[in-house]
């Protein structure tokens, strides 16, 4: 017979996120579960599900209700901002993530926070839907809500090529437009608290793949630090940062986020070196290999791997594939209860 679990989901993702003990493992999604296989089961499918509250509490219930995850994540893109602020976005059919069709933002001394941004139908919808969310599920799940953080926000509105450009050409340029930015994860961060969310996922993809670790420290550094103060002191605050990141994994120390969400890129060992205590890791599952395309035993081994390497939090390293198989998605969840249970 399964041990009697004496936490609540919610009270347990809260503590492990806080490098607290708990009955067992946590099952976290800092983003994304949906797919094809559970808007079908649900009726709630994309792109409606981006935008009608109703079908995006619906779709992201399944996390929890058909996958068994101690989490709901209702932000499934990471474009809501981004269409609130003015980016035209092509929301796609239902196997396909939206895109941005333009970038608006030309003259960058300009831009400022719109006076009703909470009130512009993609983020009300959000905070809907998180609302919905805590209501039906009160402490039993974690909510999690999510922001997009400043510099991911300059990549929307200016288009990346021409940002990472005035990186080098218009540093000061940058600085302040990152400065006035950071307010939209702030203003919403607060919101989504107020509406329900238990935990925060903040997006930011300074990422090694386009800008160095020094880029990092000089420009987007001291804006984490200011956020991390600025934000719900209650609320674990998760840094997503998709790609390589060693090599500034010791500046995400120092921002006073709770936690940091990995991709599969970086070991699991070096960024527990790396993190020394200072943030609670989570993540590390490959997207493409092993959830879309690897069998269940496959997932079974990855996720056996990384909580041998120590990592406690194991979950996706980004918004999974819409066309994963839920199978693969479950077999996660059980890898982490089964490994649980023979620790106790």
């Amino acid at each position: 017979m399964a041990a009697r679990e004496q936490m609540a989901g919610c009270e347990r993702v809260l503590a492990a996120l806080r490098g607290r003990d708990v009955d067992r493992l946590p099952l976290i999604t800092p983003t994304s579960v949906a797919t094809v296989e559970s808007m079908t089961a649900t009726g709630a499918f994309f792109p409606e599900a981006h935008t009608d509250p109703h079908k995006m509490a619906a779709l992201a219930a399944t996390g929890h209700e058909l996958l068994g995850f101690d989490t709901v994540a209702p932000y499934f893109s990471i474009l809501l901002e981004a269409a609130a602020l003015g980016c035209t976005v092509d929301w796609n059919p239902v196997d396909a993530m939206p895109a941005i069709k333009n970038n608006p933002l030309q003259k960058w001394e300009e831009w400022r926070l719109p006076t009703n941004f909470l009130d512009r139908q993609p983020i009300k919808a959000l905070l809907t839907a998180i609302s919905l969310l805590k209501k039906r599920y009160g402490h039993r799940v974690a909510v999690v809500g999510k922001v997009i953080g400043p510099w991911t926000l300059a990549y929307h509105l200016c288009g990346v090529q021409n940002f990472l450009l005035g990186l080098v050409l218009e540093p000061e340029a940058v600085r302040d437009l990152l400065g006035r930015l950071v307010a939209v994860p702030l203003l919403l961060a607060a919101a989504e608290v107020e509406a329900g969310a238990d935990v925060l996922t903040w997006a930011d993809h300074a990422t090694g793949d386009l800008v160095s670790a020094t880029a990092y420290r000089e420009f987007l550094l001291p804006l984490h630090q200011r956020a991390v103060k600025e934000l719900p002191a209650d609320v674990p605050v998760i840094l997503h940062t998709c790609g390589r990141v060693t090599d500034r994994l010791g500046y995400f120390t120092q921002t006073g986020f709770t936690a940091f969400h990995f991709d599969s890129r970086n070991p699991p060992a070096e960024l527990l070196i790396l993190a020394n205590g200072r943030l609670t890791l989570v993540g590390g599952i490959n997207n493409p290999q092993t959830l879309l395309n690897g069998r269940v035993a496959e997932v079974k081994v990855e996720v056996e791997r990384l909580l041998k390497a120590g990592i406690r939090l194991v979950a996706p390293e980004c918004a999974v594939p819409l066309r994963t198989p839920n199978q693969n998605l479950k077999a996660v969840v059980q890898a982490v209860r089964d490994f649980s249970r023979r620790q106790r």
